[in-house]
């Protein structure tokens, strides 16, 4: 394992700290969807609106280059 995931604990479930195992059962999702839907949305629009940036100082150089 990587060194930054610590070393392993080995032990036997139910005692001290370790939990419980239980079989056939599926963790549920961790992740929030709708928040991360709109994380994704909202990187979309800063990515548009810095590339719309870029074409417009783009556009003004070479006006400003053809005006020599």
């Amino acid at each position: 394992p990587p060194a930054a995931a610590g070393e392993p604990l080995v032990g036997v479930p139910t005692t001290g700290t370790f939990g419980t195992l239980q079989a056939r059962a599926v963790e549920d999702s961790n992740v929030d969807l709708t928040a991360e839907l709109v994380n994704m949305i909202v990187a979309q629009r800063v990515y548009q609106a810095n590339s719309q940036t870029i074409k417009v100082q783009d556009t003004v150089l070479q006006t400003l280059v053809s005006l020599r």
